[in-house]
């Protein structure tokens, strides 16, 4: 069904980008207030927390329609022009190396390490890997591979997804923790916000909707994979996992229930994201 991207992209492969920042109180605070939780006593901050750090900066007259900066093919474009307009965070593999330290200055150097063209039940998919490394006071924090995938436009007529929710209900079952919440606007504005992410899906009702196909505003993937993460902190503690990978399934529609579920084995965790019906959201794994 699938096969690497031919030289159309070759020139993209290898490509890297390097940003600077700080993990500055301020920013610490707002976070820590958009996940409703208090900071670690010993001056690090909680896992998850790099996703806000060295965040895109393109001028606002350089975003696209979408919202995301625009891609061309200039050695300025980190990401390759793929033409075709609908952008989601599929998926990251996680390593947690050592703590974020509160105040520090992070540095993360990025590279393009792979892409692959595939064709799925919704047409055309273009899947970029993105290999990060986050440096806190110059030592190695955070390895991190994400995927990005590319889609053709939601095409006229067809129903929005995700489907409406149906008469199920989810029950936690086997899990062994489980958190209900429901995200709304103001969560959503929030992390756009830490993400200096506007990815127009995630605030704009009428663009979702009609542009994009979604049945409302879509939350974040990486917000999600956040408040999973914040669930194995209240299970295990601040910075206990090793490593942490997380795949997108269906997309959590803001103010829908959304259950965060956790259980551990001998050291390997399972985490997960269900809809208020059943509907799996979001599955998740980590090590301790």
């Amino acid at each position: 069904m699938g096969d690497v991207a031919g030289d159309r992209w070759d020139a993209w492969i290898g490509r890297t980008e390097r940003r600077v920042d700080r993990a500055d109180a301020g920013l610490a605070a707002r976070w820590l207030a958009t996940l409703d939780r208090a900071a670690p006593p010993d001056g690090t901050m909680p896992q998850g927390f790099h996703w806000c750090l060295c965040t895109p900066d393109a001028p606002t007259s350089a975003l696209g329609a979408d919202g995301h900066p625009l891609r061309d093919d200039s050695q300025d474009s980190f990401l390759p022009p793929v033409p075709l307009p609908r952008r989601m965070w599929a998926s990251s593999k996680v390593e947690f190396l050592a703590p974020l330290v509160l105040g520090a200055a992070v540095e993360r150097r990025s590279s393009v390490a792979a892409i692959t063209e595939k064709r799925g039940a919704s047409g055309a998919l273009v899947f970029v890997d993105v290999a990060h490394e986050t440096l806190c006071y110059g030592e190695l924090a955070v390895r991190e591979v994400q995927s990005v995938v590319y889609r053709d436009a939601a095409a006229a007529g067809l129903p929005l997804v995700p489907p409406p929710l149906g008469e199920g209900t989810f029950h936690p079952g086997s899990w062994t923790a489980h958190r209900a919440l429901t995200p709304d606007e103001p969560l959503l504005f929030r992390y756009s916000a830490l993400t200096f992410n506007s990815h127009r899906i995630h605030y704009d009702l009428t663009y979702a909707v009609e542009v994009e196909g979604y049945r409302g505003l879509v939350v974040h993937g990486p917000l999600t994979a956040t408040l999973l993460l914040d669930l194995a902190q209240a299970e295990l503690g601040d910075n206990a996992l090793k490593s942490f990978a997380f795949r997108g399934l269906s997309p959590a529609i803001c103010g829908e229930a959304l259950h965060l579920v956790m259980r551990e084995d001998g050291g390997a965790v399972e985490l997960a994201a269900f809809a208020a019906d059943g509907r799996q959201v979001m599955a998740a794994s980590a090590k301790t």
